[in-house]
């Protein structure tokens, strides 16, 4: 019964995608690898598809596109017991054996099973998903290690600066550029790195539209959520908590204060939700025990962009947030370091400790994050250690050890 509309959607979406003009993103696939990509609404999973399917039209292989969005609402009542059409139709309309590629694959049940055969049967496959369940132990053990899996963030600052058309030269630190660069670093600062952002001038408009989307379409929608207002005030409470350790016990009795109720195991579940969703990021205590870091967290947003919606000046929290996107974009495993004293990132493979002070021209301030660091580079043995600030550059010594103190906005271009 979908055959027409299967056929009708692979021709139109075949000639769409060759109009489409796609900015690249700093992402890598491996040649004849099946990939499940996942991350956030918005967070540009569809267009790192596109790329993908750019370079197979770049070798006049057009035809071999099969792309599927399954958020098309021309395929509602499409079940994995129907999913055989999706070929069936492309077999009729090309001879080529397809390169598939199925966007929000989640919205049908069953689908790794689908994908698996597909696999099985020597096809090359790339699916998006939004819900981090696609990377659940049960998925995993279906997709039977034939797919691997790529994690899509929001916009990096190097990737934000080329959607804003702004070319790093080879000295940009030393150039005139680098004024241009502050300017660029204070939007992404505040409003984030979704793709689309850079298209509107009122950007905190459409980022409350997209939370609100994120909020009710991923989460309440889904999870069939009951107590709406509970989750929306669990929300802005772990917004309100960044760059803060927290329980789940402080969060519930939080919003039980305030009036509205809300149990132990609620409260677990709703921020459960919200970190499958691609809403926000668990990190726990390095030196914890086992029930400690399950019970008690620090957590982040996954874009400053929506993490600014709950929170007024208060761009310490705003830095820290930042780091930590840019640490999950380049190391597998990010933890804190607290005992009496606090460091605020640990990343044991590359035996990095790392201190977020938004402004350390206070020597009270200065003397503060420098003892942090000198009591955790102690404990743990570490020698690599730096300093990230908002705007301020230079070296130190402690212990012995050079300590850099950077601009984020450097950082976070790779210096």
């Amino acid at each position: 019964m979908y055959k027409q509309i299967l056929k009708e959607i692979i021709v139109k979406n075949q000639k769409r995608i060759q109009e489409l003009t796609v900015h690249e993103r700093d992402y890598a696939f491996e040649k004849k690898a099946n990939y499940v990509i996942v991350g956030s609404r918005r967070a540009g999973k569809t267009y790192l598809l596109f790329q993908i399917i750019k370079e197979i039209i770049k070798k006049g292989k057009t035809e071999e596109i099969l792309y599927i969005n399954f958020e098309d609402e021309r395929l509602i009542g499409l079940n994995h017991n129907s999913l055989h059409q999706i070929l069936d139709s492309y077999s009729e309309l090309f001879e080529h054996k397809p390169q598939l590629f199925f966007d929000e694959i989640q919205n049908i049940k069953h689908w790794e099973k689908f994908a698996r055969r597909l696999a099985d049967e020597g096809y090359e496959i790339h699916i998006t998903g939004s819900n981090s369940e696609m990377l659940s132990t049960q998925i995993a053990s279906t997709l039977g290690g034939r797919f691997i899996v790529k994690e899509v963030l929001p916009l990096s600052f190097p990737e934000f600066l080329s959607f804003n058309d702004l070319k790093l030269e080879k000295n940009y630190l030393y150039s005139s550029q680098n004024k241009l660069i502050k300017k660029q670093f204070e939007s992404y600062f505040k409003y984030g790195g979704f793709p689309e952002l850079y298209k509107f001038d009122d950007k905190r408009t459409y980022l409350s539209n997209l939370f609100q989307k994120l909020l009710y379409g991923d989460i309440i929608a889904r999870y069939k959520v009951k107590n709406d207002k509970a989750l929306l005030l669990l929300t802005k409470k772990i917004a309100e908590s960044v760059n803060n350790e927290t329980s789940i016990n402080r969060i519930k009795n939080l919003i039980k204060s305030i009036g509205i109720p809300i149990g132990t195991n609620t409260a677990f579940e709703y921020l459960n939700y919200l970190h499958e969703s691609y809403m926000v990021f668990p990190v726990t205590n390095f030196v914890n025990k086992f029930v400690e870091k399950e019970s008690k967290k620090k957590y982040y947003f996954v874009d400053n962009g929506i993490l600014m919606l709950f929170l007024h000046n208060q761009d310490t929290k705003l830095l820290e947030n930042l780091v930590f996107i840019e640490l999950k974009r380049r190391y597998q495993e990010i933890y804190y370091y607290k005992r009496n004293y606090e460091t605020d990132f640990y990343i044991p493979e590359k035996d990095l400790l790392i201190q977020v002070s938004y402004d350390i021209s206070d020597i009270e301030t200065e003397k503060r994050e420098l003892k942090s660091l000198k009591k955790s580079i102690e404990e743990l043995g570490c020698k690599n250690a730096k300093i990230i600030t908002y705007d301020t550059d230079k070296e130190m010594e402690l212990n012995g050890n050079k300590i850099e103190v950077i601009s984020a906005w450097k950082w976070l271009l790779g210096n």
